[in-house]
């Protein structure tokens, strides 16, 4: 059954993981490597990732003997890398011989639908009705679109130097929620 408070509360949840402001910085780093960020296909490529996982993440993790704990290590260990890309301002991922291929990796996945989302969508399916989370990653989708498009504009107005600031400091949040993620689901 349809609930706009379920659909607010899933929206939020998704909202706070997917963190899409706090990726500006990282989206213009690509932006820069890449030439451009492909928004359509980065938002479709994470939209399609985060619908197949709601429907089908745990048969798939479980066809291949994974569970979500080791997924979403795996996860943080990408996020670790793309931090301390750019805090050191080096660079580790290469994106192929087709640039627009940064749209798919790293953006859409791990950055929009990665280990962290995945995991959470997952655990929302016991609380709330699938409808609802439907529409929570929708709303979510169309807020990621927005900000993608919207890239060029906020690098515009942040200046080169408020642009690498940003970076550095939201590479060591990055860093810190890498971190935190892999903590979480470590099993000593």
């Amino acid at each position: 059954m349809l609930s706009l408070k379920e659909v607010l509360s899933v929206s939020l949840v998704l909202f706070s993981v997917i963190d899409i402001l706090g990726s500006i910085p990282i989206i213009i780093d690509l932006k820069k490597k890449a030439g451009e960020i492909q928004s359509a296909k980065a938002t479709l490529v994470a939209g399609i990732i985060m619908f197949v996982f709601l429907f089908l993440g745990e048969s798939i993790l479980k066809l291949f003997g994974i569970d979500v704990a080791s997924f979403a290590i795996a996860g943080s260990l990408i996020l670790f890398f793309l931090g301390v890309e750019m805090v050191l301002g080096i660079h580790l991922f290469k994106s192929g011989d087709d640039p627009k291929s940064t749209s798919i990796v790293p953006l859409a996945f791990p950055l929009i639908a990665g280990a962290g989302t995945m995991t959470t969508i997952v655990s929302l399916r016991a609380e709330y009705s699938q409808v609802n989370i439907v529409m929570g990653i929708l709303v979510n989708l169309l807020f990621v679109f927005i900000v993608l498009k919207a890239s060029g504009w906020i690098e515009r107005k942040l200046g080169q130097a408020g642009a690498d600031v940003l970076r550095r400091v939201f590479g060591v949040i990055l860093l810190a929620i890498a971190i935190k993620l892999f903590k979480t689901n470590v099993v000593l």
